[in-house]
C-alpha cells in the first residue's frame, strides 16, 4: 500500500533556500530505495518553512531509505540549517478520485 509522508520542516532565518536546494538534489537512490514522489515546497505566510510531501511504495521502503548513505548525508548536511521546529504526519494511501483516469 502506498505511505504518504508529509511534513514541515522550520529553517533558521535566511537560510530556507539552501535547505531547499539540499532537498531538491537530484537523487536516483530515492527512486531506488522505491520512493514515488518527493516534492519540496515553500510558501510566503511562512518564509522560515519548507514544506516536504513523500509517496513510498510501502512504510518500509520510506524507512529502509534513512539508512542511506546519500540520505544520511543530506541529512547531516541539513541539520545545521534547521530551527528545530517540525511538523507533519503520515498515512497509508487507501485511494484517489484520479485513480484509473489515465492521471499520473
Amino acid at each position: 500500500m502506498t505511505f504518504a509522508n508529509v511534513g514541515s520542516l522550520g529553517a533558521l532565518p535566511g537560510r530556507r533556500d539552501e535547505l531547499v536546494a539540499i532537498l531538491t538534489r537530484p537523487s536516483a537512490d530515492l527512486a531506488a530505495a522505491g520512493c514515488l514522489r518527493y516534492d519540496v515546497g515553500v510558501s510566503d505566510e511562512h518564509p522560515d518553512a519548507v514544506l516536504v510531501v513523500e509517496l513510498w511504495v510501502d512504510a518500509a521502503s520510506h524507512h529502509a531509505s534513512l539508512g542511506l548513505p546519500s540520505v544520511r548525508a543530506a541529512i547531516e548536511e541539513a541539520m545545521p540549517l534547521l530551527s528545530g521546529e517540525m511538523g507533519g504526519f503520515r498515512f497509508d494511501v487507501v485511494g484517489s478520485p484520479l485513480d484509473g483516469v489515465g492521471i499520473a
